[in-house]
């Protein structure tokens, strides 16, 4: 019989191990990493971040602030009215100052001149009576002045009598003054001697034949308040009284004796 032979092939023979199979093998790439490397990469990260977040707050600037400038311009305007109606009423201030002084020095002069006038009308009636006309004038009281002594009750005073040059021969007598005024809520009249202190004073004693200033000093009482005073020149068969203000007489300026 026909017989099928089989021969047994070794399996070497079949797979020969002195080759080996070729098989697909993955890739793998293994580099080293450099740390300096890294960090430069996150510093220029990190600077081009703060960069476009520094463009962004500059462009954000440049779109908002025209914007804010022309909201505020008016404000700004307000402002400069503002400072222009200060300076403008510090101005008006100033010249209101100027003028009150102006005023108060323009309100002195004239005081200054009212009293010139007066002193000279005064010094007019004086000397006119002293010349007189063809009318012979008798004794009179011209002035009188009054001076407070200080630290005390007393008052110095000046009595100022005179007579026509026409009038004759030279004119004796006496002169004595009385107050008026107000103690304890009353009104009360203080004679010679209450104002002499001396009880048996009759007057100061004066001669003169055009005219004459008489001086003396009065005491006035604790409590009272002077109003108006009285000055009387009696002599010769003459009498003259002549009532003055207390505080006109206080303010008259003082004169220099004369006694002609």
């Amino acid at each position: 019989s026909t017989g099928l032979a089989i021969s047994a092939i070794p399996f070497r023979s079949v797979f020969r191990q002195d080759r080996p199979i070729p098989m697909a093998t993955p890739r793998f790439v293994i580099r080293q990493v450099n740390p300096t490397r890294s960090r430069w990469v996150w510093l220029f990260a990190a600077l081009i971040w703060l960069g476009s977040l520094t463009l962004a707050v500059v462009v954000t600037s440049l779109v908002l602030v025209p914007k804010g400038k022309s909201e505020s311009a008016p404000a700004r305007v307000d402002d400069l009215d503002t400072n222009a109606l200060k300076m403008r009423i510090a101005v008006l201030e100033r010249s209101e100052q100027v003028a009150k002084a102006a005023l108060g020095d323009l309100q002195r002069t004239l005081r200054d001149r009212e009293e010139e006038i007066a002193g000279v009308r005064a010094d007019l009636a004086f000397y006119g009576r002293l010349v007189g006309g063809a009318k012979r004038e008798g004794l009179a009281v011209h002035a009188l002045t009054l001076q407070p002594v200080p630290d005390s009750r007393a008052w110095n005073f000046s009595a100022t009598l005179t007579q026509n040059f026409k009038r004759g021969p030279e004119t004796h007598g006496r002169l004595t003054l009385s107050v008026s005024g107000i103690a304890d809520g009353k009104l009360v009249t203080l004679d010679w001697k209450a104002l002499s202190q001396q009880s048996g004073s009759p007057g100061i004693e004066y001669a003169f034949k055009y005219f004459q200033q008489v001086n003396g000093t009065i005491m006035l009482p604790e409590g009272f308040e002077p109003n108006r005073v009285r000055a009387i020149a009696d002599g010769d068969g003459n009498r003259s009284e002549q009532e003055f203000s207390w505080d006109d007489a206080a303010k008259a300026e003082e004169t220099d004796d004369v006694r002609q």
